[in-house]
């Protein structure tokens, strides 16, 4: 497994001449280091006695005997951060030249030497990865300060890692020759601590090796989360079952590029992934003699997440990465709502704007098993339609509970499995463990009627833009969730927005103190708190920071500096009442509550 360990000074890891290079496999993270870290390096071996211990790396010989190219499994943060420590020590030092003995001028020299590599493509001692422009920034920073003599020239790379730390580290140096008389020898005496820190280098045969070495040490610069962890078991096993793994490594890069980097949606689709094709994943794990039906867990969550994965990956790692894959393209397809063609792009979009995503487990099963289900699209579409009006008495009521989501969705594919539902009969399978859960009509009625705003702000909106567009035609369609940045700060904005038309804040104008309660603020303020987050005193308008504390008089009438409406006559139907007012008062909002009310519930009615 080991072949060798051994503790170096840093002057042999990056040994002048030396005959072997570092290379970063391209499936490594990037460059993550950032100031903590710099500064934390820096810190310790400044301020430590010479031969302090930074840490370990892992490396794979994949050379030869005579040149060995070492593939770095753990440790890329640390030696690139090194190899930029030492140029920051040779630029100044350069600067001083002129105030060295020639005797010193070998210690330039050596740095040179030291990062350079004639055996490497790039000519330097670390073959930093591909992503994020990391090998291409690290080639231009040893050319701008001559350890290179040619570099691809990238745009920006400035603002980026690896010229960042390079030039805190110059900072840092200047700091400590501020207020010292003889910068050479400060310089000499930085250089020589950084040269004689001690690292820990384990060379191992395979990949597996470094991988199962890699999971069991805990001196990584940043944590690892689960996903990390999730590939790390790939690349480990592929050397294993014949795969290569750049192949394997390739799979995988494509399905997070489908999800995105932001490891909350990750994590959301490996346990959907699960929860989702849970019947079928366990089968090849279920024995006779073992009484549980899935013994890989009963559900994924956060904690079991690894576990179930790294049975999954070692038990078919082909068949797995392909079946995920593809499970993911079908997870980023209803999460990519905007230039989706299908015909239930709409619907999806619904579905996602009045926070429906737990049902996308449910989602993924039907698209991904559309052809033996026996369903067409007009069914998706019809499920996806249902699974909005569950989501809207859902999220105006908070019932069900979200612990609760998990499940039912998970119950409706075990119905739809064992009852080997077909077609239409999919869609009474969906609707009839949905309606065993759904809130009733009694209780969405009297959410409806109660502070909406309030209770969900986003629930409120969905359902106001929802009275708005029912009434528009292909003619007089209007994008009511189209976002803007708006031009006094760089937040995006949604163009069209909620309004109280009863302003909501404390400070009540006395425009409306007048109108309200006839001057008498006490009484204004108490019907404040009673209604002013009713369904009734809410609308939708244009975009406009100060319109809420305006009059009603010029609330309605409100243009923008074009002279387009933006007010209650902005031509929406959900305001045209409003805009036929001269007056607001507690009888309006009582009366156009119970309108909408019904309204709402007979548009999102749960079918019998």
């Amino acid at each position: 497994m080991i072949q060798t360990v051994n503790k170096y000074p840093i002057d042999e890891i990056l040994k002048k001449n030396a005959s072997f290079y570092y290379v970063i496999p391209k499936y490594q993270r990037e460059y993550t280091w950032s100031y903590k870290e710099w500064n934390a390096l820096y810190d310790d071996i400044t301020e430590n006695s010479e031969g302090y211990f930074i840490g370990s790396i892992i490396c794979i010989n994949t050379g030869d005997s005579n040149y060995p190219r070492l593939e770095v499994i753990d440790g890329q943060q640390r030696l690139t951060t090194l190899c930029l420590l030492l140029l920051a020590i040779y630029r100044r030092l350069n600067e001083h030249k002129d105030e060295m003995d020639e005797d010193d001028y070998d210690e330039i020299s050596w740095i040179r030497k030291a990062l350079q590599n004639d055996k490497n493509s790039n000519g330097l001692i670390l073959l930093p990865q591909v992503q994020n422009n990391n090998q291409d920034d690290f080639s231009t920073v040893m050319n701008e300060n001559g350890i290179l003599k040619y570099a691809k020239k990238v745009p920006f790379y400035g603002r980026r890692k690896i010229a960042r730390c390079f030039y805190q580290f110059l900072y840092k140096i200047d700091l400590d020759l501020k207020n010292c008389e003889d910068k050479v020898a400060k310089l000499l005496e930085i250089k020589k601590k950084v040269c004689n820190a001690m690292l820990v280098k384990i060379e191992v045969s395979t990949h597996s090796d470094a991988y199962i070495l890699f999971e069991s040490l805990n001196n990584r610069g940043m944590p690892l989360t689960a996903v990390d962890l999730m590939k790390n078991l790939i690349m480990a096993r592929a050397e294993r079952v014949g795969l290569t793994v750049d192949d394997c490594f390739e799979q995988w890069k494509e399905l997070l590029e489908l999800l995105t980097d932001d490891y909350a949606t990750q994590e959301r689709f490996f346990r959907y992934y699960y929860n989702a094709f849970k019947n079928r994943l366990n089968e090849p794990f279920r024995k006779d003699d073992l009484k549980k039906k899935d013994p890989l867990g009963i559900v994924a969550t956060k904690s079991n997440l690894l576990q179930i994965y790294e049975k999954l990956i070692n038990n078919n790692l082909s068949g797995f990465l392909n079946d995920v894959l593809e499970a993911g393209r079908i997870f980023a397809d209803l999460r990519d709502r905007e230039d989706d063609k299908t015909p239930y792009r709409r619907a999806l979009l619904d579905l996602a704007r009045i926070q429906g995503v737990p049902s996308y487990q449910l989602l993924m099963f039907l698209l991904k098993n559309k052809e033996e289900l026996q369903i067409t699209e007009d069914i998706i579409i019809k499920v996806i339609n249902l699974l909005t009006v569950f989501f809207v008495r859902r999220n105006v009521t908070d019932y069900p509970g979200t612990r609760d989501l998990n499940r039912i969705f998970m119950d409706t594919i075990s119905a739809i499995e064992n009852d080997s539902a077909k077609g239409s009969a999919v869609y009474d399978t969906v609707k009839h463990i949905l309606s065993q859960w759904v809130a009733s009509d009694e209780l969405f009625i009297e959410r409806l009627n109660g502070d909406i705003y309030k209770e969900n702000t986003g629930a409120a909106r969905f359902i106001l833009c929802a009275l708005a567009q029912k009434y528009m035609t292909k003619e007089t369609w209007t994008d009511l969730w189209e976002y803007k940045q708006y031009e006094k700060s760089n937040n995006n904005v949604f163009i069209w927005t909620i309004e109280h038309i009863f302003p909501e804040g404390e400070n009540i104008p006395d425009a409306w103190v007048e109108m309200i309660a006839g001057g008498n603020r006490e009484l204004a303020n108490e019907y404040l708190q009673k209604y002013v987050h009713k369904l009734g005193n809410l609308t939708i308008t244009g975009y406009n920071s100060a319109l809420s504390n305006f009059p009603f008089e010029q609330k309605r009438d409100r243009v923008n500096k074009d002279g387009i409406s933006i007010g209650y006559k902005n031509g929406l139907e959900i305001n045209r009442e409003l805009a036929e007012k001269d007056k607001w008062t507690v009888d309006d909002i009582k009366e156009r509550t119970e309108k909408l009310v019904s309204e709402v519930a007979e548009m999102f009615r749960f079918p019998k």
